[in-house]
């Protein structure tokens, strides 16, 4: 679901967008983190953010960072 939007910010875009990881964190929501592969051997990290359900608002992408390999830690940013 946030596919277009890391498309846009990144001005390209995935043949390949794969979650192949994720971990969460509650909030006043939900933090989802996710490794995604993008293609080749490069994957993005993302965080999401799903807010409560009586907020009835979208999956919206919070932040991302690009450049990452299969083996880097998903971890919190």
């Amino acid at each position: 679901k946030v596919k277009a939007q890391i498309e846009e910010k990144e001005g390209k875009t995935f043949d390949v967008f794969t979650a192949v990881e994720f971990k969460t964190q509650l909030v006043a929501g939900t933090n989802y983190f996710i490794k995604v592969h993008v293609g080749n051997e490069e994957f993005m990290h993302l965080r999401v953010f799903k807010s409560l359900p009586h907020e009835n608002e979208q999956l919206s992408l919070h932040s991302y960072q690009g450049s990452k390999t299969k083996h880097d830690e998903l971890t919190y940013f």
